[in-house]
């Protein structure tokens, strides 16, 4: 995929299925913030419109648990659970 391409953050947590709505990814963001790793360069967004590319690392917590995952394709809607699994590797944590 083009590295021009990109989507809004919100809207990819949504399609991953990390969130049940896109409202509920959007107020997260906003209230807890995200950690994004592009080409090298980590920083902390609280910004749902956060452009968001393949290749990208998101970092973020969730009913205590920390996710690090790595993009793999954008995707082009929200779809069944084995889908979104493909948008996504996870990554292990750094000690």
């Amino acid at each position: 995929m083009n590295e021009d391409v990109s989507l809004r953050l919100d809207i990819w947590l949504w399609r991953a299925r990390f969130f049940k709505t896109r409202a509920l990814s959007t107020a997260h963001i906003k209230g807890h913030g995200v950690r994004l790793s592009h080409r090298g360069q980590t920083r902390k967004t609280d910004k749902p419109g956060a452009a968001l590319t393949v290749g990208d690392v998101v970092t973020f917590g969730k009913a205590g648990r920390i996710y690090s995952i790595e993009v793999l394709d954008l995707g082009d809607r929200r779809g069944p659970a084995e889908e979104a699994r493909a948008l996504y590797r996870p990554l292990e944590a750094e000690p």
